[in-house]
């Protein structure tokens, strides 16, 4: 009530100054600065106080137990941790504890999960934000949200009688990137420099110990201030599972749900290579929405391999090709097939024209066991499995098409790495330096080497071509093993 009276005397009496003749510039220009300071130290109060309350200062329902295909981060992770649950001993031993514990490792691993068990594990309040809430446009904001964030984690302890608590950071980079790389102002910088300064202050004697926990999948963007012994002193790496994590988050994410006699998760795990946590969990959620759309009351191994589809390639279109373009299309994929399982028997998991994602059809194989080296024949392989689309479109077609773009482009990619890795003709080198005209010739040689090799064997079984395509026209999709049944006695003559 008295604001609204002060406004109407203010504005009466601004009113009555320039009805009696005086210049009112001066005032309107001390009314709009006292306005705008007004307006900066209101949204920077807001803003403090709207963080405050933004984290949650509570402890998560996840145990290790609940995270599959982890096994060594969870137990490097374990071992950081007993620092919190043990004080007394580390004191004894004049043990310096860890502050600070950075999550590396593509998106989708678990990164989050580990964090929020870690939070359960060591019985402390749990405080969660992402570094992106750091930064402001007004200067000092962010190192202000650190003060109030580290000072957010041990109110809350104390609050709930907790001897510890974690502090959560989700992509660090963007707070804590190298000093120096943003020229027009310093407030990245004074936001990281607080962080460093409320690390250092982390002592083992403190009513509330904190442990800051980071995640982030460009480590390499970190300033070395930050990864340097005494702040984040353990950097767990979270890596995509093999096929032992895979079977183990695929078993997690099926407890709750009915899955029909057919269902090997296996053999899923191993048609499943390359996936994440998180794909994974989609897979089993995606199959069982494709169940219910069929009035099923258990999950099948078809709704399984549809879903792989559906997350590796996108949910399919309703566009469709005209009849020449799907006969290319069918070609193009055959000859993928064909040159795939003579390389390597029993490759080929499902044969498709049905337009689905980016692509107007495609050849899915069943992904070897996890391998980590490779020798030049394996990649001279892969190379010709990519050559054999457009191969097969020439030889049957007359020509080629411009849907084999992306098959050329991962074919230099493979060539370029037989080149880097020492095991072209040009032995050890250093492709930076490398003359680009002999690096032409080096890649244009692997790769027409390979390309003549497709073009004999495709030549020799061409007669076969024609058949399967014929069939997956009329189908629009077969599987692996009917694809053998029709090719064996080409492939084996």
């Amino acid at each position: 009530m008295l604001k609204e009276i002060g406004l109407g005397i203010g504005l009466a009496l601004v009113i009555f100054m320039a009805v009696s003749g005086y210049d009112m510039t001066p005032f309107l220009i001390l009314g709009l600065t006292a306005g705008v300071l007004f307006y900066v130290a209101r949204s920077r109060g807001m803003l403090a106080k709207n963080f405050s309350a933004t984290p949650a200062a509570v402890r998560p329902e996840i145990k290790f137990d609940d995270i599959g295909g982890q096994n060594t981060a969870i137990n490097e992770l374990k071992e950081a941790l007993d620092f919190i649950g043990d004080q007394e001993r580390i004191i004894k031993l004049g043990i310096r504890p860890i502050k600070g514990i950075l999550l590396t490792g593509p998106p989708g691993t678990g990164k989050t999960l580990l964090a929020k068990a870690a939070a359960g594990y060591t019985d402390s309040v749990f405080v969660a934000c992402s570094g992106s809430e750091f930064i402001e446009m007004y200067a000092g904001v962010g190192a202000q949200r650190v003060r109030q964030l580290f000072q957010t984690a041990r109110n809350n302890a104390l609050k709930q009688k907790k001897r510890s608590a974690i502090i959560f950071i989700d992509e660090i980079d963007i707070l804590g990137g190298k000093r120096g790389q943003n020229t027009s102002h310093h407030e990245y910088d004074q936001t990281l420099n607080q962080l460093l300064v409320e690390m250092d202050g982390l002592k083992i004697n403190d009513k509330v110990m904190v442990l800051v926990v980071a995640a982030t999948n460009r480590a390499d963007m970190l300033d070395p201030a930050l990864l340097r012994p005494g702040r984040f002193d353990r950097q767990v790496k979270v890596d995509l599972p093999d096929k032992s994590g895979r079977v183990e988050i695929l078993k997690l994410h099926c407890r709750n749900k009915p899955l029909a006699e057919d269902v090997d998760l296996t053999e899923l795990a191993r048609e499943t290579f390359g996936f994440s946590g998180a794909h994974l969990e989609s897979l089993a959620n995606e199959s069982a929405i494709l169940a219910m759309r069929e009035g099923g009351t258990e999950i099948g191994k078809g709704h399984f391999l549809e879903a792989v589809d559906k997350v590796m390639m996108g949910e399919k279109l309703d566009r469709r090709p005209s009849c020449s373009e799907l006969r290319r299309v069918a070609v193009h994929e055959v000859g993928h097939a064909l040159m795939s399982e003579k390389i390597r028997p029993g490759s080929v998991s499902t044969l498709t024209v049905s337009p689905r994602g980016q692509a107007l059809g495609y050849m899915r194989q069943v992904p070897e066991d996890d391998t980590y080296l490779h020798t030049r024949e394996y990649l001279e392989s892969q190379i010709q499995v990519l050559l054999a689309g457009s191969v097969a479109e020439e030889l049957i077609l007359g020509g080629r098409s411009t849907g084999a773009g992306n098959d050329f482009e991962q074919a230099v990619q493979t060539a370029g790495q037989i080149i880097r890795c020492g095991m072209s003709e040009l032995g050890v080198v250093d492709p930076e330096i490398l003359p680009p005209d002999l690096r032409y010739r080096a890649l244009s040689g692997i790769i027409k080497a390979q390309e003549k090799k497709v073009k004999d064997f495709l030549e020799h079984v061409g007669e076969v071509i024609g058949q399967v395509v014929h069939i997956l026209l009329a189908e629009e999709k077969i599987s692996g093993d009917c694809f053998r049944s029709l090719t064996q006695k080409h492939l084996t003559g």
